[in-house]
């Protein structure tokens, strides 16, 4: 008797895991402690980010009734779904899930006057995440530090 040959199941090919950065974020302050945290979507969403269609400038981290909070963050509707997000939906308010010790953690950061800023979002494997971190409000000054110092690395690389 000849041996079958066994069919196997295809499985979809792994997606590029896509970041999406708030590059702003590392500019306007000065970062300390990072956490990742889950991400309450909905199946447009989470389509939409994905495909890489979603964007963190101006957003930010509210802690209220002892649950974290992404506001201001922006995830732009497909062709295929555009009926499924309206303009209130795509900068809708959404649920951050994150451990009790980090949400003590934020809430200690918070009351010393720190901010909480969304660095970027990720899109690994089956979950889609958000890396945010504990930050404080750089001066003009500071700001203007950065820059030379970018300059001079890059005049650094050139020569």
């Amino acid at each position: 008797m000849a041996k079958q040959k066994k069919h196997k199941l295809h499985k979809k090919p792994p997606t590029a895991a896509k970041t999406i950065d708030n590059r702003r974020a590392r500019f306007d302050y000065d970062l300390q402690d990072t956490f990742q945290a889950g991400l309450v979507l909905t199946g447009a969403e989470t389509k939409s980010l994905r495909m890489g269609r979603g964007q963190l400038r101006g957003a930010y981290v509210t802690l209220k009734d002892g649950e974290a909070w992404l506001l201001g963050a922006t995830v732009q509707p497909m062709q295929t779904n555009a009926a499924h997000l309206d303009e209130a939906d795509q900068t809708r308010t959404r649920k951050l899930l994150l451990t009790t010790r980090e949400l003590a953690a934020l809430h200690e950061a918070k009351n010393q006057g720190l901010t909480i800023v969304p660095l970027r979002l990720l899109t690994r494997k089956r979950f889609i995440k958000v890396e945010i971190a504990t930050a404080r409000g750089k001066r003009k000054y500071d700001k203007r530090e950065t820059i030379k110092k970018r300059e001079q690395e890059r005049e650094a690389g050139r020569g």
